[in-house]
């Protein structure tokens, strides 16, 4: 008995621990989030020159307008590298009209790839890395889509220490509830795991949308160093720290922008994800006691087992506080309310979360 009384005690302390670090991180992310994003910034007095890497598979409906954003950006020193693995990719025919539109814009595109490691998207850019002519690289997805004046932020952001730039990703408004559920949850749990790391010193970035310093990376031995790895953007950033650079986050959002969406599609991306990390980080097996459900569970027995508070009672006052917490981030990673109503918003909220657990499951039943 006194063996389980201490088991006991454990886990009370590992719960009340719990409860102290998960709103440790929304407090955090939501702070950072209202200080720094969505600020006007003023403009570059000497742009640098940056060379934009593009990697480019197939079509979906918005593709075009993603990368037309690109050609229209209002910043005087930038080339547009657009890369293309294979030579019947209908996305060339979208590249050569682009080129053929805007003359006067510095663009090229590369057919081909170069074949240097497993990774297809370093594989893919290699021919447009080593014709950059800028000291600045930019890596940013097809799906994403840009303001105006994006890479004028971006650039604000690489100060003089500053090795890596990266923006927060975000979704882009569309229509329909599988817009609705991706954007509940990259403005919700992901910004609050992804700025919370970054405030506490962990280098965690994406790349979806990525400025760096070519000098470095060349440093490392240049992209082919990374064709090695699946995850690429990871190692590429510990690079850059190892090497004694900081990292700056932009103020605009990483806007994603695909034109292809559906639950499906998102749940078998965070499965995806999911594997990645299994694979890469054990402790990445903690990561369910982080989710709303669960952690209101353990938090919520060990609230009756230290101060004998009904239980469900508990349960369900702390889910509304985080419901109410995270309707705070998205609105402040949004920049304002949402597109859709709180109503969409619960449900869509309800449903990431029940499906949280299952999404770790499955990674786990089958991380290859």
């Amino acid at each position: 008995m006194a063996l389980l009384e201490v088991v006991m005690q454990g886990l009370a302390v590992f719960g009340l621990l719990l409860f102290v670090v998960l709103w440790l991180m929304h407090f955090m992310s939501i702070i950072y989030v209202r200080l720094h994003l969505h600020k006007k910034r003023s403009e570059v007095k000497q742009p640098a020159g940056v060379s934009l890497l593009k990697p480019l598979k197939g079509v979906d409906p918005n593709l075009i307008s993603n990368l037309e954003t690109f050609f229209t950006m209002d910043y005087p020193k930038y080339e547009v590298l657009m890369c293309v693995q294979d030579q019947d990719d209908p996305a060339i025919d979208v590249c050569k009209k682009l080129l053929g539109k805007y003359p006067n814009v510095d663009a090229r595109l590369f057919i081909g790839g170069k074949k240097v490691g497993i990774n297809p998207k370093i594989n893919n850019l290699m021919p447009g890395y080593e014709g950059a002519k800028y000291g600045l690289v930019w890596i940013c997805d097809s799906g994403i889509r840009v303001k105006a004046d994006t890479l004028t932020d971006l650039t604000n952001q690489m100060t003089e220490k500053v090795g890596l730039v990266h923006g927060l990703p975000y979704v882009a408004d569309r229509q329909g509830f599988a817009a609705t559920l991706e954007q509940v949850y990259f403005g919700t749990s992901h910004p609050r795991s992804y700025i919370s790391a970054n405030v506490m010193g962990i280098k965690c970035v994406t790349g979806m949308s990525c400025l760096m310093r070519k000098d470095v990376l060349d440093q490392a031995g240049g992209l082919v160093a990374f064709a090695q790895y699946i995850a690429e953007d990871y190692f590429m950033a510990k690079a850059i720290a190892d090497r004694g650079w900081k990292f700056s986050m932009a103020t605009q959002v990483a806007l994603q922008n695909s034109g292809s969406y559906s639950i499906g599609q998102f749940q078998s991306r965070l499965i995806r994800w999911t594997k990645l990390r299994i694979n890469m980080l054990p402790g990445t097996v903690l990561e369910p006691v982080s989710e709303c459900f669960l952690a209101s569970l353990i938090i919520g027995w060990a609230a009756h087992y230290v101060f004998r508070w009904d239980m469900m009672v508990f349960f369900m006052c702390h889910c509304l506080a985080w419901f109410i917490a995270d309707y705070v981030q998205l609105t402040g990673v949004q920049g304002g309310p949402p597109n859709f109503s709180k109503l969409d918003f619960a449900v869509a909220w309800f449903i990431r979360e029940s499906m949280a657990v299952q999404i770790f499951l499955s990674a786990l039943w089958d991380p290859t």
